[in-house]
């Protein structure tokens, strides 16, 4: 992946289930339509793991970068891991790594803001 668009169009091709944390998360992956999407925050970590080694057995982690997201990122990926589930981490190494978003509700915000200045600058942005 060399730009956020392409990891849009790969993520919205992925047949992988995609962990956020909230609807406002899963809201803002929708609205590029990233469509499967399992809010997790409000439900007990057990439930999660039981429901994603039902319907897959490879998934992408998306918490927020913050402190807390990276918390709740590395209780998940643990106890996934636990039950065999492989856990795809290029897409949120992507972020760390090509971008300053730290609020995945806030993607479509960043991304309009990154066509916006590579428009001005005539090439594309990554880090702002």
């Amino acid at each position: 992946m060399n730009s956020l668009d392409e990891w849009i169009n790969e993520l919205q091709q992925t047949d992988q289930l995609i962990l956020v944390e909230g609807e406002k998360d899963k809201a803002a992956l929708n609205a590029l339509s990233i469509t499967n999407v399992l809010t997790v925050s409000k439900t007990p970590i057990h439930k999660i793991i039981e429901e994603v080694v039902k319907r897959n057995k490879r998934v992408v982690i998306l918490t927020d970068l913050d402190r807390e997201g990276k918390k709740y990122y590395a209780t998940l990926r643990h106890q996934l891991q636990k039950q065999g589930v492989k856990i795809d981490t290029t897409f949120r190494e992507f972020l760390f790594k090509e971008t300053t978003l730290s609020h995945i509700e806030g993607l479509t915000r960043y991304r309009r803001k990154t066509l916006y200045m590579a428009s001005k600058i005539g090439s594309p942005v990554l880090k702002l």
